[in-house]
């Protein structure tokens, strides 16, 4: 079918920006601990379903311990690490700024690809990086009274933004480094028709990472945790109602369809046109959470997203 990888790429700009709306909703209600045990509990279940359905085994049959080992710590620093920052500034500054900041991850890729694998980070990385910060420091900065400049978030909210980029784009590096040993494991004979299936595979590795881990945590925090607990959770309908939604749309078909779409066409028109949750989410932001849209907020979107695709189109 033509035009696949960019129709895919589009839904999930779409899926994205309904899963940060939600994250939004399920982490004011339960909490980011609370939120992210239940969240990658139920993803997790979704993955293992999925592939009961297609491989008939509820695990990766062909993922070795290579393959293991890089997607678990894919799934702690993209999943833990990251998510747990981005839940926190979708509690400090809110899902619309939140998924400004996620315009960071393709230049954390691009460096971290450059110092793990050896990818080129020539000019055009540069610029995209330049570009996509100037975007950034569009929305978040304004006229001060006592200075020429100043921060119009939290600080806090600031660099939990700048965390999830760093997770997410970490994450996505390690990601490719598993998926290669996952397919490189695969028989050739049977390869061509399972490799479509091969990211949900890879996936559900990463949701078991970011399931052990954030229930450990949740377990040695809980008590210097405000949150709700686990069980008085069950009763909050429209908490749990907004975490469905969110690992639906996110960490199930958000991210599987995200490995997919670069199977269908060129990674750099993927990932542009995944880049534009940005933008796409500013208008229900609006509607839902009553985020006023400045010409300023609009303008900082384009710009980062423009950045964005300058790390692959150049």
């Amino acid at each position: 079918m033509q035009y696949l990888g960019e129709i895919i790429s589009l839904g999930v700009a779409m899926s994205w920006t309904v899963a940060a709306l939600a994250s939004e909703v399920g982490s004011k209600q339960l909490g980011v601990f609370v939120m992210n045990v239940w969240r990658m509990a139920a993803a997790l279940l979704f993955s293992i379903l999925f592939m009961w359905y297609v491989f008939g085994s509820p695990y990766p049959l062909y993922a070795d311990s290579a393959t293991w080992l890089w997607m678990l710590l894919s799934g702690v620093v993209g999943y833990f690490f990251g998510d747990w920052c981005l839940f926190n500034s979708y509690l400090t500054i809110g899902s619309r700024y939140g998924q400004l900041f996620m315009t960071l991850a393709p230049m954390f890729t691009a460096i971290f690809a450059w110092l793990m694998i050896g990818q080129t980070l020539g000019w055009n990385s540069l610029l995209a990086m330049a570009v996509t910060l100037f975007g950034i420091a569009i929305s978040v900065l304004g006229r001060g009274e006592h200075h020429a400049l100043s921060l119009q978030l939290p600080t806090k909210g600031i660099l939990f933004g700048i965390g999830a980029g760093l997770g997410q784009g970490v994450g996505l590096v390690l990601s490719k480094i598993g998926l290669d040993h996952y397919t490189a494991n695969v028989p050739g004979e049977i390869l061509p028709t399972v490799e479509s299936y091969l990211p949900f595979g890879a996936n559900l590795i990463r949701c078991l990472a970011g399931f052990v881990c954030f229930t450990s945590f949740y377990w040695m925090m809980r008590h210097h945790d405000s949150s709700k607990t686990l069980k008085a959770s069950l009763h909050n309908k429209k908490g749990l109602a907004a975490m469905l939604i969110a690992v639906f749309t996110g960490p199930f078909l958000g991210v599987s369809f995200s490995l997919m779409a670069v199977q269908y066409t060129a990674a750099g028109i993927a990932s542009t046109i995944m880049a534009m949750t940005p933008i796409i989410i500013l208008i229900p932001s609006y509607y839902l959470f009553k985020q006023p849209i400045t010409l300023k907020s609009i303008i900082g979107a384009i710009v980062s997203c423009i950045g964005v695709s300058l790390f692959f189109l150049l």
